[in-house]
């Protein structure tokens, strides 16, 4: 038995725009919370529109797909739940009432009062950017704490399970489980059919979910029916040690996992938290294409340090003191770093750095003796809720001020699959690749040139993203080792940036459009990186000849690119009634070029303040709707405070209306703040670019 009601924007939603929820909501209620957030395949949301309390929807997947994971405390005898909507018939149970909530760029927190006993849940997903090992363990943390709030002492039992809905995306089939004691309990389930590099539903179809916690005393666990499980623990304040045999499909009769722990006699003092782990491990991770065709299985680098799962998760549990320490310094980095901007900007940056980085797996190769190759990394991203692409350039792009941020190394690691594949010479064209792969987790190339066609957007990417690495770090190894693939994406910016053919930008939603302003903007850039590019690598004739062709076609772009008839950009070149979002120039300021004049930045900068909706500047005047990164990104060139609050606040404004129940999505509409197709994306890592 389960409830199938999946969180849904009713119509009094989009009436209810900044619903108060009963509960202190710090900085504020976001679309969704992240619960567990670590790669592509580990992405546990609680979904919340108007607001949800932890215990009043089931998380869910980042597609909206119920992921169960459910949670009941007993108090003196008396069951409550806390965390999922689990339908148990014949057993007894009240809900925990939610006091607060909160969000910080690594945990997400939340008081409930069962009784006289308040309980803290803390949902922390590890953001280690600087520690490749760390960073690649697919595993998050729930943490629950419990004290008295009457003065008195209480009899405490805390239970939690997850259910097989974790391992795929078609609950018909098949899964199998087993249970390990000692030192630590560990449930571990999979598919019994699995297949290698496939997805169903954006779920991966193999490896296993594991979900554990420390055999201390009073630990006690059971795999069973939901309805079995649960009920043994609300009745009994215990589970029996005992294992279902009975392997099925995930619908049948819903397989669940639970772990129990006896706090015995709780006061007002907060007890040390029962630390839970969940994660999702798979291996190999990555399909990926080297030299003639050939495929190589990558590894996630966690690999090369530990020998099997168990040993991760030992690790990985008897580190959670030290790594909510860790969490909380970098919290406080980010909260301070942000703030220096506004309120409103901490907070949006600390709802995206979780989803930012939960896009991404560090992988590593093997060497011929089987042995780990820590020297060969590369960092693979998954494109997310639009079409799955491995490494897609214009995702990373976005992306990118939050690697810089967290550790320009992730940046450059990211970059090197995408180079070492076009330097093989398996990619025909002359411009820039969109991405590795199609389908994630298989980045197996386009051999045949037949990617999506983003030529001037992804060229001027690659070339902006190599330079600010370089210039970031002072590491100049790849701008050495691909120089002459740099200088051939830029011939062909040179060809067709400064009056770009019909083709599609990054917003490829918005349709294909000739002579695109913002597009060669991008294209000028780029051709202007690789002057300083060829500076840093020793050809000072090369970068004078690139550097007074980039100055000449920005004379050429004012004249082309101004309107004739109101003060500012257009989106294309001979329609002044025309305009958009130049969030390109945002690299003009990243780059330090000085590239385009202040001017131009002056007269976007009074237009954008004229032409804003209630919930922010639309992206172009094709559409009302808008992209909250490319809005941030403007934000950082605007010339003034005013100007530059004004996308930032309605960004947040946006992240707070109470009409998503989808995670942070990046794509909505600007006259009423409703959400777009988009979800969960890494590109909000671009809401680091204020």
């Amino acid at each position: 038995m389960r409830n199938f009601l999946q969180a849904v924007v009713s119509l009094s939603l989009l009436i209810c725009v900044n619903a108060a929820v009963s509960w202190i909501a710090t900085p504020f209620n976001p679309p969704a919370f992240p619960l567990a957030v670590r790669s592509p395949y580990l992405s546990a949301w609680l979904p919340q529109g108007s607001g949800a309390a932890l215990n009043a929807q089931w998380p869910t997947f980042w597609t909206g797909q119920i992921v169960g994971w459910a949670g009941f405390v007993k108090v003196d005898g008396k069951a409550f739940s806390f965390l999922g909507t689990p339908n148990v018939p014949g057993a007894t149970f009240a809900q925990a009432v939610q006091k607060s909530s909160k969000f910080t760029s690594t945990q997400s927190i939340f008081v409930l009062s069962a009784g006289p006993v308040d309980l803290t849940i803390t949902f922390l997903s590890p953001v280690e950017p600087t520690d490749l090992v760390k960073q690649s363990i697919p595993f998050s943390y729930m943490a629950v704490s419990a004290a008295s709030t009457d003065g008195a002492s209480h009899s405490v039992q805390v239970y939690s399970d997850i259910s097989a809905e974790w391992v795929s995306g078609d609950n018909g089939l098949v899964a199998s489980w087993s249970t390990t004691t000692g030192s630590i309990i560990t449930h571990k389930v999979q598919l019994v059919n699995q297949a290698l590099f496939s997805e169903v539903n954006d779920h991966t179809q193999y490896g296993s979910a594991y979900y554990s916690v420390s055999n201390a005393a009073g630990t006690t666990f059971q795999s069973g029916a939901d309805v079995v499980v649960r009920a043994q623990f609300i009745n009994n304040g215990k589970l029996p040690n005992t294992q279902d045999t009975n392997f099925r499909a995930i619908s049948n009769n819903w397989p669940v996992f639970g772990l129990s722990r006896d706090l015995g006699t709780v006061t007002s003092a907060l007890t040390d938290p029962v630390v839970f782990s969940v994660g999702h491990v798979r291996d190999p991770a990555i399909n990926y294409i080297v030299n003639n065709g050939a495929l190589q299985a990558r590894s996630l680098y966690f690999w090369s340090q530990f020998s099997s799962v168990n040993d991760v998760i030992s690790s990985f549990l008897g580190d959670f003191k030290n790594a909510l320490s860790r969490a909380q310094t970098f919290d406080n980095k980010v909260q301070s770093d942000a703030n220096k901007i506004s309120a409103d900007y901490a907070s949006i940056v600390a709802l995206s750095i979780r989803q930012a980085l939960g896009a991404t797996e560090i992988t590593i190769s093997k060497n011929a003796d089987g042995s780990f190759n820590t020297n060969d990394v590369i960092v693979f991203m998954k494109e997310i809720s639009s079409d799955g692409n491995v490494n897609t350039v214009d995702v990373i792009f976005p992306a990118w001020p939050a690697l810089l941020y967290a550790n320009p190394q992730l940046g450059k690691f990211l970059l090197e699959g995408l180079f070492r594949y076009q330097a093989s010479g398996q990619y025909p064209n002359k411009w820039s690749v969109h991405d590795l792969g199609a389908h994630y987790p298989n980045a197996t190339g386009h051999n045949d040139g037949n990617d999506e066609a983003m030529p001037v957007e992804e060229s001027g990417n690659m070339l902006i993203m190599a330079l600010s690495y370089a210039q970031k770090t002072n590491d100049l190894s790849q701008l050495k080792q691909y120089t002459s693939l740099l200088d051939q994406w830029t011939q062909f910016l040179i060809e067709d940036s400064l009056i770009p053919a019909n083709q599609i930008s990054t917003d490829d939603f918005a349709g294909s459009l000739a002579n695109q302003t913002n597009l060669a903007i991008k294209g000028i850039i780029g051709i202007k990186a690789m002057s300083q590019i060829a500076q840093l690598v020793g050809n000072p004739a090369q970068s004078a000849n690139y550097s007074s062709i980039a100055s000449k076609f920005v004379s050429q772009w004012q004249t082309l690119a101004t309107s004739t008839t109101g003060p500012h950009l257009t989106l294309a070149y001979g329609n002044s009634a025309s305009w958009g979002l130049s969030y390109n120039l945002y690299a003009d300021k990243l780059l330090k070029l000085n590239l385009f004049p202040q001017s131009v930045y002056q007269m976007q900068t009074a237009w954008y303040k004229t032409v804003a909706q209630p919930f922010g500047v639309p992206l172009d005047t094709r559409h009302t709707y808008t992209k909250s990164d490319w809005e941030i990104w403007t934000s950082g060139i605007m010339t003034d405070a005013v100007g530059r609050d004004l996308f930032i606040s309605s960004v947040k404004k946006f992240a707070s209306d109470g009409l998503s129940s989808q995670p942070f999505g990046d794509w909505y509409e600007t006259t009423n703040g409703g959400p777009e197709g988009f979800r969960a994306r890494p590109v909000v890592g671009g809401h680091l670019g204020a």
